[in-house]
């Protein structure tokens, strides 16, 4: 778990570390990501494509005069693509990169809930073999019978790939 910021955890009434998480799917599966990174959550929109990026960098968006490089968080993590529905939405997050504060957006199936989860019911990432991209995936929790992986957003992209972006 030593990707989840200690700092986005705070202390409950039973003296529990407890921190807030958005969860959404991808497919049938749930993932989360800390609630304090998240800016908005904005419905699918066309995109602009950025010439010689990698395929998961969908393109850049204009937001409020910023330009947000946008990935399929589906081919990020080896989920097989699928055409854009009326559920689909961009999760846009802000993410502390080398060269400071960035904000990304996050190509997602749809958006959950907003969970609560104590620090000590995130346990590590099982060893899952050869399962691609899993150094994207920090923890995982059982809330409410259902799997949640705690997505690390800090590792989706690097300061290379927002900078080609945003050429």
């Amino acid at each position: 778990m030593e990707a989840l910021n200690t700092t986005d955890f705070v202390m409950d009434s039973e003296n529990e570390q407890l921190a807030q998480f958005l969860t959404f799917y991808l497919d049938t599966e749930l993932y989360a990501a800390p609630i304090l990174d998240v800016q908005e959550i904005r419905s699918w929109e066309p995109v602009t494509r950025v010439p010689n990026t990698p395929d998961y960098l969908n393109g850049i968006v204009n937001i409020r005069g910023a330009i947000v490089p946008v990935v399929d968080l589906r081919l990020r993590l080896g989920v097989p693509t699928k055409e854009a529905t009326s559920e689909t939405v961009v999760i846009v997050m802000s993410m502390d990169l080398e060269g400071g504060l960035k904000q990304i957006g996050l190509v997602v199936d749809s958006v959950s809930d907003v969970i609560s989860v104590s620090e000590s019911e995130i346990q590590s990432t099982p060893d899952f073999g050869d399962m691609p991209n899993k150094e994207f995936i920090c923890g995982m929790a059982n809330v409410q019978d259902k799997a949640v992986m705690f997505l690390d957003n800090h590792r989706l992209l690097t300061i290379e790939d927002v900078e080609i972006a945003s050429v």
